[in-house]
């Protein structure tokens, strides 16, 4: 065996990558995760439980709490903090509806200097997908009408 034995410069090259690999902490990740998404769920909850004891229907408490997480999950997406939590907590920031806030303002932030319809209109397009933009914008237009023609 010559030294470019081909299973040699393989055993070299696995031994090599296993030194600089990061190792997993997949335990941290999880934990993280697990309180991160709790808390914002916690969040929800007493947000939830301020609605109502204003004395909103249980079915609009459900429609304002979910436009609180929404616009503070955007809010903190547009300050740059959301991401900053975002590396400590991984996965428990995804929770459905702050995660969904976070994957529609995060791109209109980054391309923002492309100008609002070629920047911001064109990548809220690309990046979440039309019927996700489609679905938010109706969603709200269709809110916004029906409380002012109920009061």
């Amino acid at each position: 065996m010559n030294s470019l034995d081909p299973l040699k410069i393989k055993k070299k090259y696995k031994d090599l990558v296993m030194q600089v690999k990061p190792k997993p902490t997949v335990l941290k990740n999880g934990v993280m995760a697990f309180l991160v998404g709790g808390l914002v769920c916690a969040l929800g909850q007493i947000i939830m439980n301020y609605f109502s004891a204003q004395g909103l229907e249980a079915q609009d408490v459900g429609f304002a709490t979910s436009a609180v997480l929404v616009f503070l999950a955007a809010l903190l997406t547009g300050l740059g903090v959301y991401d900053e939590i975002a590396k400590y907590a991984g996965a428990g920031t995804i929770v459905p509806i702050t995660g969904f806030a976070n994957s529609m303002v995060a791109p209109a932030m980054e391309y923002r200097g492309e100008g609002m319809v070629f920047g911001v209109g064109a990548r809220l397009f690309t990046i979440a997908g039309p019927v996700l933009v489609y679905g938010i914008v109706s969603a709200w237009l269709v809110g916004l009408a029906a409380y002012i023609f109920s009061t």
